[in-house]
């Protein structure tokens, strides 16, 4: 009897592993209602403009991904912008309280393990923006300086791994946030800020002389931007990369790319390929 309940148990688990995965696009159609998770500091890819409205290249295009799924279950869908954190953001979407997180948020095969990620939206290195004063034109010009890092972030690993390999000595200091590191830079209480590159460019042009301040040519890691999804909804995963596969494809992507980080800055190679492989046939 044991063993005969034993094997209906076993023949019964992918059901029921089945019945606990999220149904999202049921979820977004009863409610009619996508959920949209966005940083507020994460400038150009996601924040919150002068109108206090979310704002950047992610943002464009997970509002255009918005429209695609409209089209996909041929229904209008209100969208809830719900204000995120680097400390907070997965977690909004593990619980539920966002469909899904539109920032800079770097796919991981760790992050992987509770949460899910949509096709490619960005392509970035791990940089260093530095005080000239220090004189450092690399990494190991910053040995016995303070260099600050958002903590948990992909960036602080990328950093951690960078100083081990150079065989220097540095103090890490950890920072909440990209705002609080742009401060303890221009104040003197550090010598440099590790970041993504291109949103260190961004955060450049908030300090009060951008000429003290240079980012080096050194990338500590790459970072392979996507937006985070629910665990295990592969339904709902399909249905967001066919719309980047959609916007991919078509001027869309010019638009968004060019509004985010001007008329002038043209998409890298890297990225411009990063496109095409995402860019699937029906």
């Amino acid at each position: 009897m044991l063993r005969l309940a034993a094997a209906l148990l076993f023949l019964a688990a992918p059901a029921l592993v089945q019945a606990q995965a999220p149904d999202t696009l049921k979820k977004i159609r009863d409610a009619k209602t996508v959920a949209i998770a966005y940083r507020t500091d994460a400038l150009p890819f996601s924040y919150a403009g002068q109108d206090k409205q979310p704002a950047g290249y992610t943002v464009d295009l997970c509002k255009r991904v918005a429209a695609s799924l409209e089209q996909q279950l041929n229904m209008s869908l209100q969208v809830k912008w719900v204000p995120a954190t680097s400390q907070n953001r997965l977690d909004l979407v593990r619980s539920g309280k966002a469909d899904m997180e539109c920032g800079s948020t770097t796919a991981t095969l760790s992050r992987m393990e509770t949460v899910d990620f949509s096709s490619p939206v960005f392509v970035d290195t791990t940089g260093l923006l530095v005080n000239k004063a220090t004189g450092a034109t690399s990494l190991t010009g910053l040995a016995g300086k303070k260099i600050a890092v958002v903590t948990g972030t992909t960036n602080q690993k990328a950093l951690d791994g960078a100083i081990k390999k150079a065989l220097i000595s540095t103090t890490v200091v950890p920072v909440k946030n990209r705002d609080e590191g742009i401060t303890a830079l221009t104040s003197g209480s550090v010598d440099a800020f590790a970041g993504d590159k291109i949103l260190l460019l961004g955060l450049a042009a908030k300090v009060g002389d951008p000429s003290k301040y240079e980012l080096l040519d050194d990338d500590l890691a790459f970072e392979p931007y996507a937006l985070v999804l629910p665990h295990g909804d592969a339904a709902f995963r399909l249905a967001v990369n066919r719309a980047l596969s959609q916007i991919y494809q078509s001027k869309a992507i010019e638009e968004v790319f060019k509004r985010a980080f001007g008329p002038d800055i043209t998409p890298t190679p890297g990225l411009l390929i990063m496109y095409a492989l995402n860019s699937y046939p029906e």
